[in-house]
């Protein structure tokens, strides 16, 4: 069977879902984490201490644990820790069901993933890298005048230094301010077309250079945007699940163009230009979206656990890869679960309250 699968990052959100969606699924599962205070949250049935990820004692520790609990595979739950696995999968004895670690290292950088991605006609936005400061008119000029340009941090997630800015004088204030405030180079920003259009995610599992399943969903609103400089998150706040084969195509491009022989989970973020057409913005090699939840317990198959059978190298069929789901939305907010609900069980148990005065007719 699938054996016993280590998730790490455990107790954090997006570890928490995974871990759900894999017990949900039968799976055996144990969590790990560095910090004990996040670790005390986790939903896993038992739970380990590690050292942190770049901590020359982390390898020996997780290579003790893997042995020590018979554990068969090994799932991220941060970028860092996809990378780390990758680089690693020889150590680990083929416990990882992952992206080549040059594979990850392209996707993590926003900028590079980008350049990859139009050099093969998949639809990505126009990007630029920010050299010094004093390249910020030149990069406006090069776009011809647009009344905004998107400005945001070439590695990271949760939109992190990202903000859509009107003047080259707006994007200094910004860089200069998370340059002399948080300690990131001005050269670790990059500007780029903006999208003004509808905002998708799809999360996709590939092995060996095909694709296996995928669904996808479309943001409505975002946890934490109103708070953030943007106005978004890479996180929703409110989704729902569409049927958009149109981007399935582009993703499965896009993957291809990354990797022919693409191997693990995918998380692709698009957003439409003016014109409609999605634009790959993001892709999260090798980790599970925060909001995996949503695509584990919606329609025939549970995705995580399919990652899973995957990797223990079962017979895996699935005759239409694109599971379009349709009528299911997400919501989250702060210190709740996140909340799946079909279309027509929204209201259910909720009524309205009439105005005063009013009366039937």
């Amino acid at each position: 069977m699938t054996g016993r699968v280590l998730v790490l990052g455990a107790g954090n959100g997006a570890a928490s879902n995974l871990i759900r969606s894999l017990k949900a699924g039968g799976v055996d599962v144990v969590g790990a984490h560095w910090d004990r205070f996040v670790l005390k949250k986790s939903p896993a049935p038992r739970n380990f201490l590690l050292p942190v990820t770049d901590d020359p004692a982390f390898a020996p520790a997780l290579i003790t644990l893997l042995e020590s609990e018979d554990i068969t595979l090994v799932l991220p739950g941060h970028d860092d820790d996809a990378r780390m696995l990758s680089q690693s999968r020889d150590t680990l004895g083929g416990r990882v069901f992952l992206p080549a670690a040059h594979v990850i290292d392209v996707c993590q950088d926003k900028y590079r993933a980008t350049l990859a991605l139009r050099a093969h006609g998949v639809p990505a936005p126009r990007t630029e890298p920010v050299r010094d400061l004093a390249d910020l008119e030149r990069i406006f000029e090069a776009f011809g005048a647009p009344d905004r340009l998107w400005c945001r941090i070439r590695v990271g997630s949760g939109s992190r230094g990202a903000i859509p800015v009107a003047r080259a004088a707006q994007a200094r204030a910004w860089i200069e301010y998370w340059s002399e405030m948080r300690g990131v180079a001005v050269d670790a920003f990059t500007l780029s077309e903006y999208l003004p259009g509808r905002d998708f995610n799809a999360q996709a599992l590939w092995r060996d250079g095909e694709l296996v399943l995928v669904k996808t969903c479309e943001r409505l609103s975002y946890f934490g945007g109103g708070s953030q400089p943007s106005g978004i998150s890479s996180t929703p706040g409110l989704a729902r699940l569409v049927v958009e084969p149109g981007v399935v195509d582009i993703c499965t491009r896009a993957i291809q163009a990354i990797d022919p022989r693409a191997t693990g989970v995918f998380s692709i973020d698009l957003r439409a230009d003016a014109a409609g057409v999605p634009n790959v913005t993001e892709i999260n090699a090798g980790r599970f979206a925060m909001i995996t939840s949503f695509y584990d317990f919606t329609g025939r198959h549970n995705m995580a656990l399919t990652l899973v059978r995957l990797a223990a190298g079962e017979r895996v069929e699935i005759a239409e890869p694109y599971e379009a789901v349709e009528d299911h939305y997400l919501v989250r907010d702060l210190d709740t679960l996140p909340g799946i609900f079909a279309t027509d069980a929204l209201f259910e148990g909720v009524g309205e309250v009439a105005e005063r005065g009013s009366t039937d007719r």
